[in-house]
């Protein structure tokens, strides 16, 4: 499920953006990075909104990212928060990520104290509505 050097690069880049979250709140901080095709990491962070539901997640900042800056297929995933296990994607986010991703991407959600679980956006979203399911649209 990828290799470790670049798990962790991407591991060290969400953990690092995940400081940047904004969660007045909650106080939950999360960080998500994305490698791109390209090879280039993308990192987003946690946003809340006193008006809660028109926040964003740490998924969907990284992968804003990436869209911005021309890319459109991810190729791993790492996700961190200070919890007692790993936190996994909401389920906007997992749909978010099989958008931009192949059921077989590599997805390691992390904990500040080091406790990851290894898994891919096709565990995470089995049956997932794709655009197969447009055709007659």
């Amino acid at each position: 499920m990828g290799n470790k050097e670049g798990v962790m690069s991407l591991t060290d880049a969400a953990r690092a953006v995940r400081e940047n979250a904004y969660a007045p709140y909650s106080h939950f901080k999360v960080g998500a990075a994305v490698r791109g095709r390209s090879g280039r990491v993308y990192a987003g962070c946690n946003v809340e909104n006193v008006a809660s539901p028109e926040g964003t997640c740490a998924e969907a900042g990284a992968i804003a990212a990436m869209v911005a800056a021309g890319e459109t297929e991810l190729t791993e995933v790492a996700v961190i928060a200070d919890s007692p296990m790993p936190v996994s994607p909401c389920g906007g986010c997992r749909q978010k990520l099989a958008e931009f991703g192949r059921h077989d991407v590599a997805v390691t959600l992390s904990t500040l104290d080091g406790k990851v679980l290894e898994t891919t956006i096709g565990d995470l979203l089995p049956g997932r509505f794709g655009v197969e399911h447009m055709g007659r649209g």
